[in-house]
């Protein structure tokens, strides 16, 4: 019981000394249209949340209460949502979500890279005197107690902790790949190789990074300030500091694994088709994320709005959902839903069929439309009797449609103009 009683002790005295610092300034072009008017954390999923929530949940429930939240691009919405859904936590007792938008607090320009941007707010970091600094991406989906990858970096003794996880090679160039040794010593790091490098015994895997880093943090400002002073640098993490310090220091991998050994879930969301799939994956009968988890909740800013409601139950005019999530605030009046993830605020008029499809929140489905493989952008109104996701040619006319087939509908391309904070 004193084993446990000192465990506990431990991980709660590593949470307090550790500052989170979250990048959420990426563009998200993959994303196309999606991000045209937000910043990629900003955009909605699973209904009601922000893809940067589950970051900033996961940090909450591993005690984890000091973050800074690094911007830049088109970060409006995305900074309007950290105010409204998080401004719960108590500075007086230690406890803050803070904002670092760029600022030209070094530089008179913007941040140059992942790098860059936790050099250009040093001067912060040193005011909250943090013994550890977690680095983490502020566009991915996952669970993760964070605690597990601190304890792990500071009984190793490393200098540095990369969390990773095993991906099918064929995913493998869009990640940093690396190669470890028998004790989790990152021998080799590549980012974004064009011919990953398999893991020993695993032709079809690689091991990946998930772009989750833990620092001491007096070496982290050194490595910062060395990066700095290099004129062939550009400034990033993946690319930079990561490779420049394998050689010379001690840099760990910490693989990220769920009870039985194998990759826990982590979906790099930064294509229309991953935000497509990991959207519809909720509405399995058994998701490999669970929103359900009533001791790992996801925090997220919700309006005050009715649950949902369905309506008619006539032949040919029942509003109805089937293996879907429907959030708060929709009126499903004689529609049928399969397989699909409405967000709040929807409307889904009488006689229409929405098929595997993400419609984000406030969009207005008219009479007679038929709507499959597609994602709809929040605040569309989409008119009566419109078929979407039935003939990519014409699609593609209207639309953008990606190499899988997934239709892309916004406010802009249906001629609704609105240029509204999103």
């Amino acid at each position: 019981m004193l084993k446990r009683s000192d465990d506990m002790q431990q991980t709660a005295d590593i949470s307090r000394k550790t500052l989170a610092l979250v990048l959420a300034g990426g563009e998200g072009s993959r994303l196309k249209q999606l991000t045209r008017w937000r910043a990629k954390p900003a955009v909605p999923f699973g209904g009601k949340y922000r893809i940067i929530d589950f970051v900033l949940s996961n940090c909450v429930n591993s005690g984890i209460r000091k973050i800074g939240v690094v911007t830049q691009y088109k970060s409006h919405s995305l900074i309007r949502h950290i105010q409204r859904a998080w401004s719960f936590m108590r500075y007086e007792a230690g406890e803050f979500v803070e904002l670092l938008p760029a600022q030209q607090r070094v530089d008179k320009g913007w941040y140059e890279g992942t790098a860059d941007a936790i050099y250009q707010n040093i001067d912060i970091l040193r005011h909250h005197t943090p013994n550890y600094v977690l680095i983490l991406g502020g566009d991915h989906i996952y669970t993760m107690d964070y605690t597990r990858m601190l304890v792990a970096h500071q009984q190793s003794g490393a200098d540095v902790t990369v969390g990773c996880i095993e991906v099918p090679i064929e995913e493998a160039s869009d990640f940093g790949v690396m190669s470890i040794d028998d004790n989790m010593k990152i021998t080799r790091f590549t980012e974004k190789p064009a011919n990953p490098e398999p893991i020993p015994g695993k032709p079809g895997s690689a091991l990946v990074s998930m772009g989750i880093y833990v620092f001491s943090s007096e070496f982290l400002y050194r490595t910062l300030i060395a990066d700095k002073a290099n004129p062939n640098s550009s400034r990033d993490f993946g690319k930079d500091i990561i490779p420049g310090v394998i050689a010379s220091h001690n840099v760990k991998a910490f693989p990220f694994t769920d009870e039985t050994g194998g990759p826990a879930y982590w979906r790099d969301v930064g294509t229309l088709e991953a935000f497509w799939k990991s959207n519809l994956d909720l509405c399995s009968i058994s998701p490999d994320l669970n929103l359900y988890d009533r001791d790992w909740p996801i925090w997220t800013y919700q309006p005050q709005l009715p649950p949902a409601k369905f309506t008619f139950d006539d032949e040919g005019r029942r509003g109805e959902a089937i293996d879907s999530m429907v959030s708060g605030g929709c009126i499903i009046s004689g529609a049928r839903i399969k397989r699909s993830v409405i967000s709040s605020d929807c409307r889904v008029h009488s006689y229409s069929l929405i098929k595997d499809t993400v419609v984000l929140p406030q969009v207005e489905i008219g009479r007679n439309c038929r709507i499959q493989n597609a994602v709809i952008d929040k605040d569309c109104e989409i008119p009566e009797g419109t078929v979407i996701g039935e003939d990519l040619e014409a699609d593609r006319q209207r639309f953008y449609v990606d190499e899988s087939g997934i239709v892309l509908v916004t406010p802009d391309m249906l001629g609704q103009n609105i240029h509204m904070t999103r």
